[in-house]
């Protein structure tokens, strides 16, 4: 799909979760403080059941909010900050921390990243920022070297979620934080957060086994947009250091 205004086209996947249960996998980078039950690579006993899997948010010290998994808080969690949040039984919720959702007996991951990039079903007031630089430090046009000048328009992913609690991800490679936004809203977000940004992070992926009950496996994944540094494969890597969500079959 072509972002308002954009020249090249973004890709946007929807997530049934009444058939799909979350899990935030944790990483030695992002955010550290390990070890974890759930990190890279997957395992094959969820490796049975993975339909799909993208990436988190930003390394802790640039997401200017918390981070609580497994029982442990690993960042303090911030009033206002968005947040990605999973239930005990896999439901997922988006919104601002303190409003929208608030820590229960029954939350098991909180992740959260800046503030709030859509709500009440529309991009939030800063999403049209001309400060884009509040929505996270970018690449240049061609390189990613602390000397190049970073640009507005850069690869960027977001997640959302809808009025009847589905799950949309938006990717793109040359993406403002507002039409970030708007894809999310032209997608049914009611609330929506940005994720991790630049060239090398943005992943998401499905994984399709040629058998039923088969595992799920880089051979049998693909990538939602071919042209992704990351791919199927980034998953089950054990080097992978950064925090990511999967989705599995109920």
């Amino acid at each position: 799909m072509l972002p308002p205004g954009g020249s090249q086209p973004a890709g946007i996947a929807w997530m049934d979760t009444n058939l799909l249960s979350a899990r935030l996998y944790s990483g030695s980078g992002s955010p550290g403080g390990g070890p974890y039950q759930y990190t890279a690579p997957i395992q094959p006993a969820q490796a049975a059941t993975l339909v799909a899997a993208f990436n988190g948010g930003f390394y802790m010290s640039g997401a200017h909010g918390g981070y609580y998994t497994e029982g442990k808080l690993i960042d303090p969690l911030v009033n206002g900050a968005a947040s990605f949040v999973i239930y005990a039984n896999g439901d997922v919720n988006i919104g601002a921390w303190g409003t929208d959702v608030t820590m229960a007996a029954n939350v098991v991951s909180v992740r959260q990243n800046l503030i709030p990039l859509v709500a009440n079903g529309s991009p939030t007031p800063m999403a049209a920022t001309a400060n884009w630089q509040a929505w996270g430090v970018t690449c240049g046009l061609t390189s990613c070297a602390p000397s190049v000048p970073g640009v507005e328009s850069q690869w960027r992913s977001g997640v959302g979620i809808t009025g009847n609690g589905a799950l949309v991800y938006v990717q793109g490679p040359s993406l403002d934080p507002l039409q970030l936004a708007d894809l999310l809203v032209r997608a049914g977000a009611v609330r929506g957060m940005e994720l991790d940004i630049n060239p090398d992070w943005p992943i998401f992926a499905t994984y399709n086994p040629p058998t039923p009950n088969g595992m799920a496996s880089p051979a049998n994944g693909a990538k939602l947009l071919p042209n992704t540094v990351q791919g199927p494969w980034t998953f089950f890597e054990a080097w992978w250091a950064r925090d990511f969500i999967t989705m599995s079959a109920r």
